[in-house]
């Protein structure tokens, strides 16, 4: 944990300095503490360092609700882009964004209970359709009903773009792609108390978590009240994906790749898996945006396409893998 916190304090550092117009290490310390011009406090502290901080929280709220998910599920697949969870959040956003202006300072903050319910309905349906009464949440059930619920969602927003205007059809194709399109500090605000207060939330319900990682027989046996510590995990798990899905566009795989290099670090009990992934998460999506930013100067490409360069493989390294 204290060596990917070191990570990400040294790709924040390179990220404030990478840009199309470039900061010297020294211009970015000056700037941070009031000594910079006026250019360098615009560039710094209205363009990047928003930036900056909303793909640190992105990234743990996306890895940790990919942990809670598998955790619920058994299914070390689980994921909440993969699962379809991100694509229910995006089309609720998608519609709202196309109806209204999305530069004015209401729809910002409804931004995130908007992509709430859109989760959720999408989680309830998905659920639904993988539960079985006499045996309970099936793994390979449940992320095949995921992927078909994701690709019949997908199918639904690709038709409904198609009556936008050219302006908004090329947002919301890049917003789609992974873009973090939501870069000033009104953005932070809308994220940061969905993440200040579901993360304590998760983290608190690791103990539930560990008897649940243990199959629902064996929990039921241990006296845990299954069903509803489920819905609750799987309510925190939504919210944290749909209010990251909100400002992020359709950033996918983090909440896979996450928690299996957490699991890899520091093993499977969620008292150190959930921070751990938390973390992990936060380098993966900062590090996608550093490189998204870098890659192609000046223009830049979505940081969801990066993410998917990395997580992609991986996702069929593990499905390869899967007995």
């Amino acid at each position: 944990m204290l060596v990917l916190g070191a990570l990400i304090v040294i790709a924040f550092l390179i990220s404030m300095n990478t840009g199309y117009i470039r900061l010297s290490p020294m211009d970015v310390l000056k700037t941070f503490f009031g000594g910079g011009t006026d250019k360098q406090d615009l560039i710094l502290f209205q363009f990047r360092l928003p930036r900056i901080v909303i793909s640190i929280l992105i990234g743990a709220g996306l890895a940790v609700s990919g942990c809670v998910m598998q955790g619920i599920s058994r299914n070390a697949l689980a994921d909440p882009g993969i699962l379809g969870i991100n694509a229910g959040a995006g089309l609720v956003v998608m519609l709202f964004i196309s109806f209204y202006p999305s530069t004015s300072a209401a729809p910002v903050f409804m931004l995130p209970l908007l992509a709430l319910g859109g989760g959720l309905a999408t989680a309830a349906l998905i659920f639904a359709l993988a539960y079985q009464r006499h045996r309970g949440l099936l793994p390979t059930r449940l992320l095949l009903t995921g992927i078909a619920v994701a690709a019949a969602i997908s199918a639904a927003t690709l038709v409904l773009t198609l009556r936008l205007s050219p302006e908004k059809y090329q947002f919301v194709a890049t917003w789609m792609a992974g873009s973090i399109w939501g870069t000033n500090w009104k953005f932070v605000l809308a994220l940061l108390p969905w993440i200040l207060i579901l993360l304590p939330y998760v983290f608190f319900k690791a103990n539930a978590m560990n008897v649940l990682n243990l199959g629902e027989a064996i929990a039921k046996g241990l006296g845990a009240p299954v069903s509803k510590e489920q819905v609750k995990l799987l309510t925190a798990a939504v919210g944290l994906a749909a209010s990251s899905v909100a400002v992020s566009g359709g950033i996918g795989f983090v909440g896979l790749i996450g928690p299996h290099l957490a699991r890899r670090l520091v093993g499977p009990r969620h008292q150190l898996l959930l921070p751990t992934s938390a973390l992990a998460g936060m380098l993966l999506v900062l590090v996608a945006d550093t490189l998204a930013r870098w890659i192609l100067q000046p223009s830049e490409i979505p940081t969801g396409i990066v993410v998917a360069v990395i997580g992609a493989p991986y996702f069929l390294y593990l499905l390869a893998r899967a007995k």
